[in-house]
């Protein structure tokens, strides 16, 4: 099964924050997210974790709660 392009993009995206506390990582990827990707790629991203979070890393998924 192929993932989502923009879930993949997003999980590696994580990797790089992974080291940082959860809290400001998560806040660090929603400002990139929401600085640099197409309106559409973050649409497509938030609705692929509301319908299955599971593939989406938790930092990820911290991140789209600060974008909705």
């Amino acid at each position: 099964m192929h993932s989502n392009p923009q879930v993949r993009l997003a999980n590696e995206i994580a990797r790089q924050f992974g080291g940082q506390p959860e809290d400001r990582a998560a806040a660090t990827i929603a400002q990139h997210i929401r600085q640099f990707w197409d309106p559409r790629m973050r649409a497509d991203l938030l609705a692929q974790v509301a319908a299955d979070p599971s593939p989406v890393d938790p930092l990820i998924q911290a991140a789209v709660r600060l974008l909705r």
